[in-house]
């Protein structure tokens, strides 16, 4: 098996009060603590060998691949200038801005990190076969994004401890249907464990 982590969504405008989903998401994220262990986790992944693919949404001019098709895209086509990809908004947050520096960071206007966008290509060009997935939302783009790679053949595990959203009960909800939809969950601990074997 060759590994990899699936870093989704980690920016400003998901995770921070400033963003542009600051007032849904911000406390939750701050509350549950989420951002210390998954920068941990990225840092013990990385320092292992492991590749990281951190997945921006953003907005470009012309709005690239973008479709009006939900609500949630009518929301963020409505403020696609927080979106775009020099905006303050749609950085890594600071706490993994350096290490994804040094990584990769791949952009697209989908749910799934893996739609509309050149992540398949590198990971097939790397071999990856089995990816690892944190991120916020997980019943959005984590779960959107992990149901995408088991349709394209990946071994996918969501990482239980590095994956949150707006209410314990929905990220409960949505790691039961990940459980049943992937490989499996692991916690951050065991992931690391299955990369060192």
């Amino acid at each position: 098996m060759a590994y990899g982590v699936l870093a989704l969504h980690w920016q400003v405008n998901v995770i921070k009060p400033e963003g542009f989903f600051g007032p849904m998401l911000s406390g939750p994220v701050a509350a549950s603590g989420v951002i210390d262990r998954a920068a941990r986790f990225h840092r013990d992944m990385s320092e292992a060998g492991v590749p990281l693919f951190f997945t921006r949404f953003v907005i470009p001019p012309g709005e690239g691949t973008l479709v009006r098709n939900t609500d949630f895209m009518h929301a963020v086509a409505g403020a696609q200038e927080a979106f775009r990809p020099d905006a303050p908004g749609a950085q890594i947050i600071p706490e993994m801005r350096e290490l994804a520096a040094s990584q990769y960071v791949v952009d697209n206007q989908k749910l799934s990190g893996l739609a509309d966008s050149d992540l398949p290509e590198l990971l097939a060009a790397r071999g990856i076969d089995t990816v690892f997935i944190s991120g916020v939302a997980t019943n959005l783009t984590v779960e959107q994004t992990a149901r995408h790679g088991t349709d394209l053949g990946l071994t996918v595990h969501p990482v239980t401890d590095c994956v949150t959203t707006a209410t314990e009960e929905i990220h409960q909800a949505s790691l039961a249907n990940l459980a049943l939809t992937t490989a499996g969950c692991v916690t951050a601990a065991e992931a690391l464990r299955m990369t060192l074997r």
